[in-house]
């Protein structure tokens, strides 16, 4: 075991726990036992492996949490732990992980936001170095690329770079830093409870081939620059709380159809069929004004209507207190005398005038 430098046992009928303590071979790079019956939690540490650069313990029925020791596999490039049953936070350690090229935590029951280690382009090098021909020749791993699973191996794996925490239960909003990781080819972070906007940092990443942000609880608007992704195959923002128009139609954006977008109540046009016109009408100021008009004409009615009955009201008022009080009632009756006096006398005085300009 000492000249030990890639261990498969994947695709076995392996089954009970992890035993307490790898003790490598210190020449060790590649450990695959993917889909097996393994069980309990990730309890192994692999002392003197710190030429360790792929980790596959995928498929398997693994609980717990991910272990903090992984963040001391220093040239770690593949973390493969997807479909198993693990939970809690991602440890911070793993920022320690600066040559890592491909995380996948899916289809697990992790918590907690996607934290700051995620956004280091160090990371995702921008130049990655060239591996041994032998063991890049022997070396595969299964990536879920365009919701479609695949299996790379050989030589193409040194240029594979990708992220997927899918089928979690990560919050909080989406770091605008991940748009650093210009390299990366596959970023899928369905099927979560993330919130808040799509970064517009997105369109930093150039390289990006598949983006998956469905089943979310994003909001805001989907940010027009995603137009310039000329490599995007696979786009999908499905089943989120977007508003706003569909980005243009160019480009790779021209491919993508409804199913990318659907389930967004405030989201319209193409390739949606609910056009933008029929939510935010081209010309506003008419629609302003009838709703004006019709507020107004409210008012008017109302107005009409508290108007009687407060004039009903003071006469109700004003008969009451008059059948009541004998001296309120003696008083206006004279002082209706006096008034219908004063008209007389004062029609009397005018008809001179009257009849001066033709009045009879």
């Amino acid at each position: 075991m000492s000249s030990l430098i890639f261990l498969d046992l994947s695709a076995n009928n392996l089954s009970g726990p992890l035993p307490p303590r790898f003790d490598a071979s210190p020449k060790l790079k590649y450990v695959y036992l993917s889909r097996n019956k393994l069980q309990g939690p990730i309890a192994t540490k692999f002392y003197n492996s710190s030429k360790l650069l792929a980790l596959d313990l995928s498929h398997n029925n693994l609980t717990g949490i991910i272990p903090e020791w992984i963040g001391r596999l220093s040239n770690l490039r593949f973390l493969l732990l997807t479909h198993n049953n693990l939970e809690g936070e991602i440890p911070v350690q793993l920022c320690r992980l600066e040559q890592l090229t491909l995380i996948d935590l899916s289809h697990n029951y992790l918590s907690g936001n996607i934290l700051s280690w995620m956004i280091s382009t160090s990371h995702f090098p921008s130049t990655l170095t060239s591996y041994d021909t032998m063991s890049s020749s022997q070396q595969s791993f299964e990536f879920t690329t365009k919701n479609v699973p695949r299996r790379y191996s050989g030589s193409i794996i040194q240029y594979f770079t990708g992220i997927d925490f899918s089928c979690n239960n990560f919050t909080g909003e989406i770091p605008p830093e991940i748009g650093n990781l210009s390299i990366i080819k596959v970023l899928n972070l369905s099927h979560n409870s993330l919130i808040g906007p799509i970064p517009s940092t997105f369109s930093n990443l150039e390289e990006i081939e598949s983006l998956d942000l469905s089943y979310n609880k994003l909001e805001g608007e989907i940010p027009p620059q995603l137009i310039g992704l000329y490599f995007l195959a696979v786009f999908s923002v499905a089943h989120n709380n977007l508003s706003g128009k569909t980005p243009a139609r160019a480009a790779q954006f021209a491919t993508f159809d409804e199913s990318s977008y659907k389930d967004n109540p405030f989201l319209c046009g193409q390739p949606l069929p609910k056009a933008c016109d029929a939510v935010m009408p081209p010309s506003p100021m008419p629609t302003s004004m009838n709703n004006e008009d019709n507020g107004a004409f409210m008012d008017m009615e109302v107005f009409y209507v508290s108007f009687g009955v407060a004039y009903i009201m003071v006469l109700v008022v004003i008969g009451v207190v008059l059948y009541i009080n004998p001296y309120w009632r003696r008083a206006w009756f004279h002082f209706i005398e006096v008034s219908i006096t004063n008209c007389y006398y004062f029609m009397v005085d005018n008809l001179p005038i009257r009849s001066k300009f033709g009045f009879s």
